[in-house]
């Protein structure tokens, strides 16, 4: 083996130690738990997927993907999102009877690192996703529990900012005239290069009107008045529907007690190309990145041959562990030092109080070289040395 990659792991790869694996099995129980008292069943897809199924359904860069060859010379890749296999599932197995689903997930995902940058290649997502169902209520109900599933994980300082992609999309377009303007125009939202997008909208070849009114939709943030403000940026009514939705989801989430949480941002879009309506990011604390987001992809289905509405939301467990901070302190552990000819009272003392919900430790003392930092190293010390009957 090479010295050069005996410590190394592939670029953006992680080790997760001991600390922050029992950090994030208790964020991810609290949350898991929270979605399944909201009616929500949990699934698992293979890690494998053939690209030209869920890799292509995605909406993840091409050149994020991980692919292989299997033995038949097909392409397949590591997942990059839950969403696509999930869709695939439900399209081939579970959506028969035109009920609506709620399928839940936590599993890890892999998308590819040109450079390191701190950005993982695998991290894990928690989410949810809703099919069959195309109400607005489907979509409230996405966001309070989103934001019920972080106050469980103990969240306390985070806010939700809500946009509609088919608002940004009418919009521009009907100013812009054709899809393909108004994707080159959205690709400055989604990289939220806000100087880049003045700067373009700045050398279209538009009336002083039109470009004010592409100047305006940036200041388009705020709580339920952007809505009034968007619908003066709208010519002949298009458009409308989107913020008719989201002025009834502002209700909705009212009706949820939520509606501090939630601010409207009609700038945003993202890069997953299959939503189509309402979607939301969530940011917390001094983490950089959205620590989750989702939205309406009632396009996805279609892919696998099923036309239906379907919603959703993933939360990163590594920035949610991240905006958290303090990860608390470890569960106590006590450990029990015995000497070889206590070892079976040692055994039956580590049951019984591991019967009682402690955990425990064997350590047979003959085994331990510095006996001080191995009795520091723990909340309890038992010794079972010398003559039986003696702790």
């Amino acid at each position: 083996m090479s010295r050069l990659f005996m410590f190394e792991k592939p670029l953006g790869m992680r080790d997760t130690l001991p600390e922050l694996h029992e950090a994030k099995a208790k964020v991810r129980g609290s949350i898991e738990k929270e979605m399944k008292q909201w009616g929500f069943q949990f699934i698992e897809t293979p890690a494998l997927e053939y690209y030209e199924t869920v890799g292509t359904a995605s909406a993840i860069l091409d050149q994020q993907l991980f692919k292989l060859l299997d033995q038949q010379g097909h392409t397949l890749v590591l997942r990059p999102d839950m969403t696509a296999p999930i869709a695939r599932v439900a399209a081939s197995k579970l959506f028969k009877d035109q009920v609506p689903l709620r399928l839940a997930y936590s599993a890890n995902v892999y998308r590819a690192q040109q450079r390191e940058g701190g950005r993982p290649a695998e991290f894990e997502q928690i989410g949810v996703e809703c099919i069959g169902d195309e109400s607005v209520s489907a979509d409230g109900e996405m966001i309070s529990l989103a934001i019920s599933s972080l106050k469980k994980a103990g969240l306390e300082q985070f806010q939700l900012s809500v946009g509609h992609v088919g608002f940004v999309n009418e919009l521009f377009v009907q100013i812009l005239g054709t899809e393909e303007r108004a994707r080159e125009l959205t690709k400055f939202l989604y990289e939220k290069n806000y100087v880049g997008y003045r700067e373009h909208v700045k050398a279209l070849p538009l009336s002083s009107i039109d470009s004010q009114r592409l100047l305006a939709f940036l200041e388009l943030r705020g709580g339920p008045e952007v809505i009034n403000k968007a619908s003066e940026l709208i010519e002949n009514g298009k458009g409308r529907a989107a913020l008719d939705e989201l002025k009834l989801l502002w209700d909705i989430i009212e009706d949820f007690g939520e509606s501090s949480r939630i601010k409207f941002d009609l700038t945003i879009v993202s890069h997953m190309s299959y939503y189509t309506g309402i979607l939301f990011e969530v940011y917390a604390g001094m983490v950089g990145f959205p620590i989750g987001n989702g939205g309406r992809y009632d396009k996805l289905l279609e892919k696998f041959g099923k036309t239906t509405g379907a919603t959703g939301f993933a939360i990163r467990l590594d920035r949610l562990l991240e905006s958290l901070g303090n990860l608390g302190e470890p569960e106590p552990v006590t450990c029990i030092l015995f000497s070889p000819e206590r070892r079976k009272e040692a055994y039956q003392l580590s049951a019984q109080r591991r019967e009682d919900g402690e955990r425990v430790i064997l350590q047979d003392i003959s085994a331990v070289r510095n006996l001080d930092a191995c009795s520091n190293a723990f909340a309890n010390v038992v010794y079972l040395v010398g003559k039986e009957g003696v702790q």
